[in-house]
């Protein structure tokens, strides 16, 4: 009898504890989890920890460039923690406005993300809020949800956590876990970055620690080798690896993702800040390697856009260049003082009519105003494209135009990189070259590896030329 009363209140205890761990879960607070282990569990021992980190960490000078993201380790603090410092110091006291936080499954078996929608994350310093709409965006770009059970008992999120509220103490966060550093969901993850935050005040902090368990010396090694790869933007490199299972970064995904959102993002670089090892407290027979490193954005990377209204100005003007020409014979006279007319873009202007190609020319390179390279690409359309007989007088009142402005071509070494839908392509060999519009294989449904064979085959080249003997460029454009 009285063991089964000890049984009942046990299950009991459970289930108390169960409606507890419910309700502060129902409430969108994660309690900490790791104070205590990972770091002190006092909040006036952990904030002198972290200011001690900080002096103690070599003083940078304020970049000009604009800090995209921050690698930072993950380990208990007596390990990373100094390390970790290094990075933190480059943001502390600014004003970014949130941080989203990209680190590791180590405990929860995770296909894709979780990304914590709303509430926070507690800590011994507070609360750190969670940026509901920011969270809300990315889950909506990437289609990677929440789950519970990734963020229960990861440390990876929470040991950055503190930091940021010492550094940024008013900025937003939002944790995301990653689980199989597969190449799909690290593209998905990097994708849905470039399409969210540019525009936003918001920064991103990696954590990571580098390989597990070698002897110091191959622990260097591995490590040096690794960090080489990320300082010169060897991605597809890294996902192979990654991939394949080795022993470089248990936050490897989440590394390559920012990667590749920093690439996006403009000329971007790596620093490299500081880099240790646990052998100063653990011994030199299995190590843990921590890295801190900067991912900037060597040149600001504004974003061309055009308002409904220039849209529709460019469409008149391409309608009003066509309609002259064909019937007078004469290259319309068109001034502006419009800045964005004024700007030097590549862009096409492709003619239909009854929802058949009549024409397509355009310039590759911004070397003329867009309002002049709309002019010009207008008339060539209409009369020199060699694939169609120049559009008649008659003709004119049924033709339907696009126009496309493009960005700047960005050649790539990985083709897996190219987005269908949001890419052009450039195929280029000697002097032979030929271009694609994004909107082609949405239009034709075709595949990546379709794209590029139809771009080869544009350019005068034989189909699989894009393998390995031609130059491929990506570029993004303004359709309308």
């Amino acid at each position: 009898m009285r063991k089964d009363r000890k049984n009942m209140r046990k299950i009991a205890l459970i289930i108390v504890f169960s409606l507890c761990v419910s309700f502060v879960w129902s409430q969108g607070i994660r309690k900490a989890v790791w104070a205590g282990q990972f770091y002190e569990k006092k909040a006036e021992t952990l904030s002198q920890q972290i200011d001690q980190f900080l002096k103690n960490a070599k003083k940078m000078p304020s970049p000009s460039e604009e800090i995209l993201a921050l690698i930072s380790p993950h380990a208990g603090y007596v390990y990373s923690g100094q390390t970790a410092a290094y990075a933190y110091r480059l943001i502390q006291g600014k004003d970014y406005e949130s941080v989203i936080i990209i680190g590791p499954s180590h405990r929860y078996r995770l296909k894709g993300c979780s990304i914590y929608p709303k509430g926070g994350y507690e800590t011994p310093l507070g609360t750190a809020e969670i940026d509901e709409l920011l969270a809300a965006e990315i889950s909506k770009a990437s289609g990677f949800k929440y789950i519970p059970e990734a963020h229960q008992m990861e440390h990876s999120v929470e040991v950055q956590i503190p930091f940021i509220q010492k550094t940024l103490p008013h900025a937003k966060i939002v944790p995301i876990v990653m689980g199989y550093p597969t190449r799909k969901t690290i593209i998905r993850l990097a994708d849905a970055l470039v399409e969210v935050l540019p525009g936003k005040n918001a920064m991103i902090i990696v954590s990571t620690d580098m390989s597990h368990f070698f002897p110091k010396k191959k622990a260097n090694d591995t490590d040096s080798k690794t960090i080489s790869l990320i300082h010169s933007f060897e991605t597809n490199t890294l996902i192979k690896m990654l991939e394949k299972g080795a022993n470089i970064m248990c936050g490897g995904g989440p590394v390559v993702s920012s990667l590749l959102y920093a690439r996006e993002r403009g000329k971007a670089k790596v620093e490299i800040l500081h880099y240790t090892d646990s052998s100063q407290l653990g011994g030199e027979s299995q190590i843990v390697g921590y890295l801190a490193a900067a991912l900037y954005t060597k040149i600001p990377n504004p974003i061309f856009s055009l308002s409904p209204e220039e849209k529709t100005e460019l469409l008149r003007l391409a309608r009003s260049a066509i309609d002259q020409f064909i019937r007078e014979k004469k290259i319309i006279n068109y001034n502006t003082e419009n800045l964005n007319f004024l700007s030097k873009k590549g862009a096409f202007v492709t003619l239909k009519r009854k929802d058949h190609l009549r024409g397509c020319i355009g310039f590759i390179e911004p070397i003329a105003p867009l309002y002049q390279t709309v002019i010009q690409a207008s008339v060539y359309a209409a009369c020199r494209d060699q694939r169609f007989l120049p559009v008649s007088a008659e003709e004119l009142d049924d033709l339907e135009i696009e126009i496309s402005v493009l960005s700047p071509l960005k050649i790539i070494q990985d083709p897996s990189l190219i987005r269908i839908g949001k890419h052009g392509l450039v195929i280029s060999k000697g002097d032979k070259r030929g271009l694609l519009l994004p909107q082609v294989p949405v239009e034709n449904n075709w595949s990546r590896e379709t794209f590029l064979k139809q771009a080869c085959l544009k350019a005068g080249l034989p189909p699989n030329t894009w393998k390995s003997e031609a130059d491929i460029y990506i570029f993004e454009a303004i359709i309308f």
